[in-house]
């Protein structure tokens, strides 16, 4: 009688396992495209508002590009352009995905804890498209924090995709997370660390 509990629950365990290996495969495909999505959108709207628009090429991150500040060709365009981006981004937001306001990263604590790691499909598009915005216009953003929506919102997705229960659902939201934040930053282990790290509070 033990022999065949142990048999069944290891035959459970061995199930789960293989389901979620080819699960977290599929997000973290999914979730890292995203990421690059996102990084790709920021670059184009950088050097369409700030390179062509006000004549400044902003400084990438070490490791990224050329780190060397230049002059503004047209220093009273950058208030306007700044401004205006923050405008088109608060419309953007309000109008398709109020949720997807702010840093990010809090909304998706939010989904993770209080809604069963549910968010809606539209919350990933919205967030690309107003924070490659705010970012690319020149506004005070960085890419951590939307990443982090946009990837768990890719990781719910897949969750509505194959039926998985809620308990599921966040881990599916978790892996999003880390993949995403993984890929945009480059680097795997930091981003599957700060998954579990910003959305764990006592079972890390």
């Amino acid at each position: 009688m033990k022999d065949s509990i142990l048999s069944a629950i290891n035959k459970v365990s061995s199930n789960y396992v293989r389901k979620w290996i080819g699960l977290s495969i599929l997000i973290g495909i999914a979730a890292g495209l995203g990421a690059i999505l996102f990084f790709w959108a920021i670059r184009e709207v950088s050097d369409l508002l700030m390179v062509a628009g006000a004549g400044y090429k902003p400084p990438a991150p070490a490791g990224e590009g050329p780190t060397i500040l230049t002059a503004i060709a047209r220093p009273w365009l950058f208030p306007i352009i700044t401004g205006l981006g923050g405008l088109a981004s608060g419309l953007i937001v309000y109008s398709f995905a109020p949720e997807a306001e702010g840093h990010g990263t809090d909304s998706a604590i939010d989904s993770f804890h209080n809604k069963g790691g549910f968010i809606r499909r539209r919350v990933p598009i919205v967030k690309v498209i107003a924070s490659a915005i705010t970012i690319g216009s020149g506004g005070s953003a960085g890419r951590e924090g939307p990443t982090a929506q946009i990837a768990a919102g890719v990781g719910s997705a897949l969750a509505d995709l194959f039926r998985l229960k809620p308990h599921d659902r966040r881990l599916a939201m978790a892996v999003g997370i880390g993949a995403g934040i993984g890929a945009i930053f480059k680097a795997p282990l930091g981003g599957a660390i700060l998954s579990m790290e910003i959305l764990y509070r006592r079972d890390f």
